[in-house]
């Protein structure tokens, strides 16, 4: 015999629907941002977190950084690469040594992108949420984000540079110290583990 299935209850069932829809709704809106660039929001997420550190970061680590694959990384990483929008240096395309840093035609283009990326994720989100409700979404995501292993400390750049500009401490939501979603200080390298797998060099990739 059988445990029976643990069925979502109504406020469980209310919690995973609407999360599917801002998932199937909410994200592809988010993407109409990037579409006239020819980049994907994943993209610019990389291209943003590199704009965060001057001195680059290892693949391994912004690989851990933004919840990616090696391999992913090197695939997303071409396009900007393309573009010239990031530059990666290396030993022997080894992850662990080999490093990305973005150019100053990359660190134009967030600046340029940025303000516009962060109005819409508010739009989409944050402007028909309360504080309270933006502190316990926060919360819930962060507890279901650490189960699963996934970084959110370190992933700065989806919604705009933690410093700069997009700053605004006085916006409701905005915790004060730097725009939603964004860590409120900005680290010198990775918070999140490490990876310790190499990564392909996207230099080289067919």
């Amino acid at each position: 015999m059988t445990d029976e299935p643990r069925w979502l209850d109504d406020t469980e069932r209310r919690a995973w629907l609407s999360l599917l829809a801002v998932v199937f709704v909410g994200i592809p809106e988010l993407e109409r941002r990037f579409r006239p660039y020819g980049l994907v929001h994943v993209e610019y997420g990389l291209l943003a977190a590199l704009s965060e550190i001057a001195e680059g970061m290892r693949l391994s680590d912004l690989a851990a950084t933004m919840n990616m694959s090696p391999s992913r990384l090197s695939h997303r990483l071409r396009k900007l690469l393309e573009l010239g929008y990031i530059e990666v240096a290396g030993s022997g395309c080894d992850g662990r040594v080999s490093s990305a840093r973005v150019t100053d035609a990359g660190r134009a283009f967030v600046a340029e992108v940025a303000p516009d990326h962060v109005g819409d994720v508010r739009r989409v989100i944050f402007d028909h949420l309360t504080p309270a409700q933006v502190s316990a979404l926060a919360d819930a995501l962060g507890t279901v984000a650490h189960e699963l292993g996934g970084c959110t400390t370190g992933a700065l750049g989806s919604v705009g540079p933690a410093r700069g500009p997009l700053q605004n401490t006085d916006e409701p939501g905005a915790g004060g110290s730097a725009p939603v979603g964004s860590a409120t200080q900005t680290p010198s390298r990775p918070s999140c583990e490490e990876t310790d797998e190499a990564e392909e060099c996207p230099s080289r990739i067919e």
